[in-house]
């Protein structure tokens, strides 16, 4: 490192980039290998983006924002605005050989990684032509190799487009980082591995939103030391139907609590140390507006046989609420989420202007009229991903999701998007589409109409990488990425999170907690055979649930029921589809076979473009691919006899107990946590405190029964200790819990 001290700046020399101090002004950076020259004005220094010898607007931090805004945009031509518009597909920073890793992994000098004798770290040949051929600055990464790896990467691509026209700063952004792995231990993250918290459910379980804005901030300091300014995140959708199947990612189906959550969580990543934007901040893209949990019998629509959502209910407005009473109207001065990414669902009969149903990415209604004039939203709207490609099979993950246009072409997609109020494409490396769409829409309006049009979007795609201060500076040091990415004191928070986030339900004559190192059984879980999101296959196999060496340290492992004093069963909830062999079939939340007897003899949604129009399964049978999960805990309950035997159920949706409920002595929930936070709960360490942030149905009729689109309308189940498992019900070790946060969200209802 050297340093060179100027009038009223100094410069500093890191390995690859230089960093510039302006006394009493803003830092700035550029790469060591960069074409661009610094531009000294009243003595302080700037960077030369456009590289044409003067200082322009754009380029000067001590103008206001949109003086800075209008002056670039005013720059660019249309193809330029056009990359903006791009938002990458996944891209993987590990040399990792997991099926994440290697499917979005790209050449290298066209050769594979290994080949190359590249670093992981160094630009795909992919990369190079989306950010040099397609004007593409917004870059969607997945799987990385560690904080130092993923920062040095960064770094690689802030140089790249630095040297580009204009010197537009790439835009980083992920999906959901900080879930724990089951087996990581509470300080394996430190020195290097981000820190580890609850699973969104898990965060509404302890009903405490401002535990959730800590960890927007922890979370926001981590993603910026990676070089991520863009959080793809939070999920804010009701969850009002029990089975889809990214319920987990929700903070449940309680308008009010989600709202809370969805302010606190926005306003954690998005505010600075300063109470505003800073070089803290990270971008909220808070999804999926308008809710995407009322999809018609738990269907979801990353597949073609789940694209409805119903309202049978007429409670499409509730929907909005996380929305427009949380994630748009923030505590401090960043006032709303800066993003908002709509779902691929059609929202099926709310179009009451246009009378439309396509995806909410298509709708003019939905996006222009309700988000943008009714709302006042005046910020990025992103597509969810490959909305404009073709879709290929009902039942495929991995394709195109154009419902609703499936006629259209692909350029005549892009062009609907566009004109109902979205900015953004996401999942999409090219630029010839949003071109064509640039044309279609100079031939029905003119290009000066057009023009303006784009632009529009420009300013708002800019503005969300000027106000995280990328314009001045978008490089990180590996080396402090390193240390701050799993801090311990990150670590230690987020371990704690875990553990408020854990709901004891039943607790049999006080059976927990067991303090004494007493001798447990542990059953094996037996996996059914099953296709990974890639449509792999999965041998069927067993595995034990928790690491031995974890365990021991609480109680100690023995191999068979006959020399325990207790047991602890490891579960998940019933995993099923609704749609098997090109046929409509119940989504269960009970592991055991299901007929749908109570189910609608017709469905609400009527698809013309399928060639099935009517969804229904009434009559029709499922089972849950994880049926061992209910043999094996009545199979722990026999071989116990009258010793006590403890189910670790991890939610991923609500779930009917009433199956093996009575065989238990104790049910603890998680929400997919590291398993030492059970054991702790188990053994006392730690007390259980979170609540349920949903209802527990009864059975499968109370599902069936209940309207997709509303909350708290199902029959409750009862546990043999005579416990309802409704909305904010969980016990501690004295009993069930009646504190402030029951009565604040209770009153709510």
């Amino acid at each position: 490192m050297s340093i060179d001290i100027r009038s009223k700046w100094r410069k500093v020399s890191y390995p690859q980039y230089n960093i510039i101090i302006n006394e009493g002004g803003k830092t700035i950076g550029y790469s060591v290998k960069s074409n661009i020259d610094i531009i000294e004005s009243d003595g302080y220094a700037f960077k030369d983006l456009n590289k044409n010898g003067k200082l322009d607007p754009y380029e000067d931090w001590r103008l206001p924002l949109e003086e800075r805004l209008n002056d670039l945009v005013k720059q660019m031509s249309i193809d330029d605005i056009a990359g903006l518009m791009l938002y990458s597909a996944h891209q993987s920073v590990s040399s990792d050989d997991n099926v994440f890793a290697a499917k979005f992994r790209g050449t290298y000098d066209g050769k594979s990684l290994e080949e190359s004798g590249k670093n992981i770290w160094e630009l795909s040949d992919q990369q190079k032509q989306f950010l040099q051929n397609d004007h593409l600055r917004h870059v969607l990464v997945t799987v990385v190799e560690n904080a130092e790896t993923v920062a040095k990467w960064n770094n690689q691509l802030q140089a790249f487009a630095e040297n580009l026209k204009f010197g537009i700063p790439v835009n980083i952004s992920s999906d959901p980082r900080h879930t724990p792995e089951a087996n990581t231990e509470f300080d394996a993250g430190s020195g290097g591995d981000i820190s580890k918290w609850p699973q969104p459910l898990g965060f509404a379980a302890t009903f405490d939103p401002e535990l959730v804005r800590n960890f927007g901030r922890i979370a926001a300091r981590e993603y910026r030391a990676m070089g991520i300014s863009t959080a793809l995140s939070p999920q804010v959708d009701l969850a009002t139907e029990p089975r889809w199947m990214r319920f987990d990612g929700t903070f449940g189906e309680d308008s009010k609590l989600t709202t809370d959550m969805a302010e606190a969580y926005c306003d954690g990543f998005q505010t600075s140390e300063n109470g505003s934007w800073g070089d803290t901040s990270v971008n909220a893209m808070v999804k999926h507006w308008p809710g995407g949990g009322s999809g018609e019998s738990g269907r979801d629509a990353h597949f073609g046989y789940g694209k409805f959502a119903v309202y049978p209910g007429n409670n499409f407005q509730e929907h909005l609420k996380p929305f427009t009473d949380g994630a748009f109207k923030l505590k401090h001065g960043t006032n709303k989420a800066s993003a908002v990414m709509p779902y691929y669902t059609i929202s099926y009969g709310q179009d009451v202007k246009n009378n439309e149903n396509v995806g909410n990415g298509y709708s003019s209604y939905i996006i222009k009229d309700l988000l943008r004039d009714k709302y006042g939203y005046d910020g990025v709207v992103c597509t969810d991903w490959v909305i404009t490609k073709d879709s290929v099979h009902i039942d495929q993950f991995l394709s195109g999701k154009c419902w609703g246009t499936e006629k259209l072409t692909v350029a005549q997609r892009h062009y609907k998007v566009i004109m109902a109020g979205v900015d953004q494409f996401g999942g999409n490396n090219e630029i010839q589409p949003v071109l064509d769409a640039y044309q279609i829409g100079v031939k029905e309006h003119g290009e000066e109409w057009m023009r303006k049009r784009f632009e529009l979007s420009a300013k708002r795609l800019l503005r969300n990488i000027f106000q995280c201060g990328l314009f001045e500076n978008p490089y990180t040091d590996p080396d402090y990425a390193s240390k701050e990415v799993g801090k311990l004191e990150y670590i230690k928070a987020g371990y704690e999170a875990q553990q408020k986030s854990i709901v004891l339900l039943k607790n049999h004559n006080q059976l927990l907690p067991i303090t004494d190192k007493k001798k447990v059984y542990i059953p094996k879980r037996r996996i059914s055979e099953s296709k990974d999101w890639f449509g792999n296959s999965v041998d069927a196999h067993e595995e034990f649930p928790i690491e031995p060496s974890i365990l021991n340290r609480y109680y100690e492992l023995v191999e068979s029921c006959e020399k325990a004093d207790f047991a602890i069963v490891f579960v998940g909830s019933p995993k099923s589809s609704g749609f098997i062999n090109g046929e409509y079939v119940p989504i269960t939340l009970q592991y055991g076979e299901y007929t749908a007897q109570n189910a609608r003899q017709h469905s609400i949604a009527k698809d013309e473009n399928d060639e099935i129009v009517d969804r229904n399964y009434f009559g029709k049978t499922n089972t849950a691919d994880n049926k061992s999960e209910l043999e094996i805990i009545i199979e722990t309950r026999k071989a116990m006899g009258s010793k006590p035997v403890i189910a670790a159920l991890s939610m991923s949706n609500p779930t009917i107990v009433s199956e093996f409920e009575p065989y238990v002595d104790a049910l603890v929930v998680d929400f997919h946590v590291q398993r030492q936070v059970i054991l702790d709960i188990i053994k006392g360490t730690s007390e259980p405190s979170g609540l349920l942030p949903f209802q527990m149905p009864k059975n499968m009729e109370t599902v069936e029964n209940q309207n997709e689109d509303a909350a708290h309308d199902m029959e409750c189940y009862v546990d043999s200790d005579g416990n309802r498992y409704d909305f904010a019900y969980g016990m501690n070790y004295r009993g069930i819990i009646d504190d402030e946060r029951v009565k604040k969200y209770i009153k709510a209802k």
